[in-house]
């Protein structure tokens, strides 16, 4: 399944994707900054090159265990010819490389990997490729700062139903209501708050009425395997002080 992003190079809108957990910038969109009317052209006579045969030819045998290094030797012999041509789907079909993909539709182009999309755009333009470099560097680095959220959202998921299920099994009477019990969750649950983050949930939102979520969204990994494990904790220190250790 592809994940499709876009960063925006000195104008240009440049598409991204992820298949695989493998990142792929498109190229064809790179081509516009020498070529806005024919950047497939450009990506053309790219490839005519020989020291771009020999570029891709390299990256594929290292990271590619199912490359056809016959088809790549021999279009490796004819690279810089004059009468020599050579698309991207070609080459993806006769050496079964991974490190360019060829695409159609909405978001057509031609896709390369980034190691060799860098490759590329140094050969459209030296400043432009830096520039690639510099906001794609920001991309993954505000991807990260995603899965860093999403990890702290499964960690205070996990934590409100253990935390739920301790307070249901060991201090709700059967008989209570639904609306006691739900005062009875929420007086345990800012103990916890209280402990863990010096104030409870309702005191946190009324500091930070611009920020999403809840008070657990916003504390640190570390916090929250620590919000998670506590219940526990402290049932073992209470059989602790009031039996000696558990046999």
């Amino acid at each position: 399944m592809a994940k499709k992003n876009e960063i925006i190079v000195k104008d240009v809108s440049i598409k991204t994707m992820n298949v695989n957990g493998v990142d792929y910038i498109c190229i064809t969109d790179i081509a516009k900054q020498k070529n806005d009317i024919d950047p497939n052209g450009v990506v053309a006579n790219w490839m005519r090159n020989r020291n771009t045969i020999e570029y891709l030819g390299l990256w594929e045998t290292l990271h590619n265990a199912n490359f056809n290094p016959l088809e790549f030797e021999g279009f490796r012999k004819e690279a810089g010819l004059n009468a020599f041509t050579l698309s991207p789907t070609r080459w993806i079909e006769a050496t079964n490389a991974i490190g360019l993909v060829s695409k159609s539709g909405r978001y057509g182009g031609t896709y390369a990997v980034s190691d060799i999309a860098f490759k590329f755009a140094n050969w459209v333009s030296v400043e432009f490729e830096l520039y690639l470099v510099m906001e794609f560097q920001r991309l993954k680095a505000k991807e990260q700062v995603q899965i860093e959220w999403t990890a702290k959202r499964e960690l205070s998921k996990i934590n409100y139903h253990i935390h739920t299920d301790a307070i249901k099994k060991n201090l709700i009477p059967e008989e209570v209501t639904a609306a006691q019990s739900s005062v009875i969750y929420a007086e345990e649950a800012d103990v916890l708050n209280v402990a863990m983050f010096g104030l409870t949930a309702k005191q946190w939102r009324e500091a930070n009425p611009d920020l999403k979520g809840n008070i657990r969204d916003y504390a640190t990994a570390h916090s929250n395997f620590f919000h998670v494990f506590r219940p526990s904790l402290l049932r073992h220190i209470g059989v602790f002080c009031n039996n000696g250790p558990e046999t």
